[in-house]
């Protein structure tokens, strides 16, 4: 069995066979999911890269509005071009670990509120200069500047201090925090000479590719860093290049074309057929994403909890998640957390479809008339057709939703986060408090749901201080109650990531953190001799 095992774990890394079909078959041979997972994941590094050619990939996500500014990225396709030229302090490794990056070692005080980074000797930033602990201090002040708008902005609310040292950069909290070493993975605090201050767009930081074109909402690509610090880990190919194709029958065109050698969001609806296409491989995995329907609570009509209430129960989850994910997700339960994350609250009563009760609520809300909901292709794969069955089920509790289909370049910058009622996506975090503080606190700039809840915030805040896990654990249950109950997110599925490679790739392994291998399949993906 093992020889068996080993030879089609390396089939999968060969690209030769799927994820899926080498699951299947080792539970055939009684084999567990985990143990399965970590022959794939030793068999693709044991792999030998080969050097070389370019390798393109056709990402959705990409608009004319893009920045190289970290601090402003929103979607796949900033989000997979930064992980190619930027540089982090630390990064999740695939097994939930942290992996040393910039900063090769981090240490906490006794308490917990002071943490200390040894700052790597000899990385050097794409313009020949060296990365100092400076440099690093002014990234992390940047994004921790109310003025920046960054994504990260939500983490740094603790944050009391930060200074260089020596070699070293110390970070000091007003309160403990255990998830610090978490919330530095995160994708926009990628370290910038001057922390970005003097020209946040350059596109320079210390990664395994230089930027050499920059066309927003059309293409992107980069060439090999010649004195990248790590050496040939990564960065195997000459160049990469990504394609912006938001349109998912294109992207799986230029996939079965051969005019890109990968694709992400393939669409459930379609896997089976992009199966029998000779030398395509998908790759799909569960994790913390999830394709969330989302209210500002602070806008007419869903400032009134009765109405959130109301949208709430008239979701037929079960229906959709058949029907929109074909079995490639899970239910959700109207907060942003699941079994992937730790201390994950299992015994909260998953919400069902109850249209009489939906109907009960809308009126006691006093509402009358159509809702506008707003959705768009690039929100999610099936998301069109999402709002359409949330139409229905509505239209079953007697509530009127108006579904509205806007153009993809836009969507992300005058649609989610500024409309009051609209279909969007989240990649998840890494930590139950990353994903609170990212999206739920007041002070968040991706406060996508206008919670603006002061104690809220303060519970959020007394858990990331806990240090006791059975404590964290039954605070992260209460925050978990309030979202699903008071919030205005409602969440029919968690979804699968489900990426597609061509018969060229090479070395590819799965990272359930996120899609295209955490970010970074360009780089860490060979072309096959």
């Amino acid at each position: 069995m093992s020889n068996e095992l080993d030879f089609l774990s390396r089939r999968v890394a060969a690209g030769k066979l799927s994820r899926r079909d080498f699951l299947g078959r080792a539970a055939a041979l009684g084999v567990t999911a985990t143990f399965a997972n970590s022959l794939l994941g030793s068999a693709a590094m044991a792999q030998t890269p080969q050097k070389g050619g370019i390798l393109k990939a056709g990402l959705t996500g990409g608009e004319s509005t893009n920045s190289l500014d970290p601090a402003t990225f929103l979607s796949q396709t900033p989000f997979s071009f930064g992980k190619q030229w930027g540089e982090l302090l630390l990064e999740i490794a695939p097994d939930g670990g942290i992996e040393p990056r910039i900063a090769e070692e981090i240490n906490p005080s006794d308490d917990g509120k002071v943490w200390t980074l040894k700052i790597r000797d000899g990385v050097e930033f794409h313009n020949g200069k060296t990365v100092t602990p400076e440099d690093v201090v002014a990234t992390l002040e940047r994004h921790s500047d109310e003025k920046s708008k960054s994504g990260a902005l939500g983490y740094f609310k603790g944050v009391t201090g930060i200074k260089a040292s020596g070699k070293e950069v110390i970070v000091e909290l007003s309160e403990a925090n255990a998830d610090l070493p978490y919330i530095l993975t995160d994708y926009h605090l990628i370290i910038q000479p001057n922390g970005g201050k003097d020209d946040p767009t350059a596109g320079i930081s210390a990664g395994p590719y230089k930027v050499t074109v920059n066309e927003p909402g059309v293409r992107h690509g980069g060439e090999k860093f010649a004195n990248y610090w790590q050496g040939d880990k990564m960065g195997h190919a000459d160049q990469v290049e990504i394609i912006v194709i938001n349109d998912a029958t294109a992207r799986t065109s230029a996939l079965q074309g051969g005019q890109v050698d990968m694709i992400d969001r393939v669409e459930p609806k379609i896997v089976d057929l992009i199966k029998r296409i000779a030398g395509v491989t998908i790759h799909n995995h569960s994790g913390p994403g999830h394709y969330p329907f989302l209210m500002h609570c602070n806008t007419p009509p869903f400032d009134n909890n009765d109405l959130r209430m109301a949208l709430k129960l008239a979701m037929d989850r079960e229906e959709m998640l058949d029907k929109i994910l074909r079995g490639y997700g899970s239910l959700g339960n109207d907060f942003p957390i699941n079994a992937s994350y730790p201390l994950f609250p299992d015994d909260i009563e998953q919400r069902k479809f109850d249209p009489e009760q939906a109907a009960f609520l809308y009126k006691k809300s006093g509402h009358d008339g159509p809702i506008l909901l707003r959705t768009s292709d690039v929100a999610f794969p099936g998301a069109v057709d999402a709002a359409q069955l949330f139409q229905q089920s509505c239209a079953k509790a007697g509530i009127t939703i108006e579904v509205k289909r806007e153009p993809g370049d836009g969507y992300w910058t005058e649609v989610w986060n500024k409309q009051p009622f609209c279909t969007s996506y989240w990649g998840g975090r890494s930590t139950q408090d990353q994903m609170y503080s990212t999206a739920y606190v007041s002070t968040a700039e991706w406060n996508d749901t206008r919670f603006l809840r002061p104690d809220f915030d303060e519970m959020v805040r007394t858990a990331r201080a806990e240090l006791d896990e059975a404590k964290r654990k039954a605070m992260y249950r209460d925050i978990a109650m309030v979202v699903r109950d008071e919030g205005g997110m409602i969440l029919p599925f968690f979804n699968q990531f489900i990426d597609a490679t061509g018969s060229r790739v090479a070395g590819w392994f799965e990272d359930p953190h996120q899609e295209m291998m955490n970010g970074y399949a360009l780089s860490k993906c060979w072309v096959a001799a």
